[in-house]
């Protein structure tokens, strides 16, 4: 398998080379702020790499933000960026622009290219306002992300064609990396990997896409590929949940990476140990999440090595009789194998009946959960400077705020999309019970997510 996803690969490596590097894995007490657009703010890929480092790294504590808003340009972020990020008290920022500076319908003008050099140049100036702030604080990590693209060749959809956007967009990647570059910053290039996905699945199948709704946001698939796209830049393939080898005729462990084996009792049909594992799997999604999605998470591994690279839990047991195997994890049956299967090695990530899986199936939920009451925050965040802003209304909350955010919904799709959120959020009573509640699940999730000892045999079927 690694083989042939080595094969699929080859076509991006090559196209990631010339702005990818390696970045710094977080450590413990990291406060990583994700700072963007919709594709953050709506987005789940920084929330599935804190589930990596919540099952992957148990006893390293770290908190992640989702620090975007939906439709923000580089001015925008750049406006709120005071409050909104420095406010959160980050060590790591990470910063993706561009999807929304490049342009929608203004192609459509009779003067679009001229309308839009000219808008691209504003960002430009915006950007270099922020970097100025950024270098300002030399305690913070700075890791640009060259954002997801857009796709402009799927046939999925005939909506949302905006001609000469993607040239635009690669543009402002092409600007981003070469400022990073020169500021000595971390570069994570979503932009070229994924885009080579694109092309290379459309090969085969003319509809797929990982932006298929609009061409614009990413499915869930695509957030995973994301996900698989910073961890590997910073290096952390490779770096197993377990990896057991055992001798059975030899009576021997050969291997234990990353866990503990202990009390091994082999007999003529049977070997049993206990094993305590540093790290749980990594409890991949198999139901669409978030407004508008209809693909799974789990859909990104037809298509990138994750769990290859990033989710393996070896058991391998060597020199077995010929014949059936049962694998019992606490007593209870997980599977039946050969013996050259066992021999070779199975992969205990991939059974989602296991009890460590079943318990970071219960990480990935309360995670869930910590996402969708942070959305709340972020849809206040985006009335409050997306639109209360602009009417000097800035965090005035009162009625009316309230009065002048029901007035504008009627005729304004955004405003209204965000208007019952914000009779809620208007409150900070509200918002702080909110926020209580992500740190309950936050607390919860770093309480339970150690991994158990269990006791494994691998007994022959008679």
């Amino acid at each position: 398998m690694k083989k042939i996803f080595t094969t699929l690969l080859s076509s991006f490596i090559i196209l990631t080379g010339v702005y990818a590097q390696k970045i710094a894995p977080f450590h413990a007490g990291d406060r990583v702020a994700f700072v963007g657009n919709s594709i953050t703010d709506g987005g789940h890929y920084h929330s599935y790499i804190w589930l990596y480092y919540m099952t992957h790294f148990p006893n390293m504590r770290i908190t992640c933000f989702n620090a975007g808003i939906g439709g923000d340009a580089i001015d925008q972020i750049y406006n709120r960026f005071d409050d909104d990020v420095f406010g959160k008290n980050p060590t790591v920022l990470t910063l993706t622009w561009g999807m929304n500076d490049s342009g929608y319908f203004e192609w459509y003008r009779a003067d679009g290219q001229a309308f839009m050099d000219k808008r691209i140049e504003g960002s430009y100036k915006y950007y270099g306002m922020l970097e100025d702030k950024l270098k300002s604080r030399p305690d913070i990590k700075k890791i640009i992300i060259l954002g997801s693209p857009y796709d402009e060749t799927t046939k999925s959809n005939p909506k949302n064609l905006y001609p000469k956007k993607s040239i635009a967009f690669e543009k402002i990647i092409d600007f981003q990396a070469t400022a990073a570059k020169k500021n000595d910053w971390g570069v994570v290039d979503f932009f070229h990997p994924m885009l080579a996905i694109d092309r290379r699945e459309q090969a085969k199948d003319s509809l797929f896409s990982l932006t298929p709704n609009d061409r614009i946001h990413p499915d869930n698939d695509g957030h995973l590929v994301m996900a698989y796209l910073f961890l590997k830049a910073q290096g952390l393939e490779n770096k197993p949940v377990a990896d057991i080898s055992l001798d059975a005729s030899g009576r021997k462990l050969l291997k234990s990476s990353n866990c503990k084996v202990s009390g091994l009792a082999v007999s003529a049909d049977s070997v049993a140990f206990n094993y305590l594992a540093n790290s749980l799997p990594y409890p991949v999604d198999t139901i669409p999440r978030g407004w508008g999605n209809h693909k799974k998470q789990a859909e990104a591994l037809k298509i990138v090595p994750f769990t290859d690279e990033f989710n393996r839990e070896i058991l391998a047991v060597k020199n077995l009789k010929s014949g059936n195997y049962n694998l019992l994890i606490d007593g209870d049956l997980m599977g039946t194998w050969t013996g050259q299967q066992l021999s070779d090695g199975i992969n205990m990530a991939d059974i989602t009946a296991t009890p460590q899986y079943q318990q970071a199936i219960q990480i990935r939920e309360l995670n869930e959960e910590r996402w969708d009451i942070e959305r709340r925050l972020r849809m206040y965040v985006w009335m409050e400077y997306d639109f209360l802003k602009g009417k000097n209304m800035l965090y005035k909350d009162n009625n009316a705020a309230m009065d002048t955010v029901k007035k504008y919904a009627i005729k304004d799709i955004f405003v209204n999309g965000n208007k019952d959120n914000y009779t809620r959020a208007r409150y900070k009573g509200i918002r702080d019970a909110w926020q209580k509640e992500m740190n309950v699940l936050t607390d919860e999730i770093y309480a339970i997510n150690k991994p158990q000892t269990h006791r494994i045999t691998v007994v022959a079927v008679k």
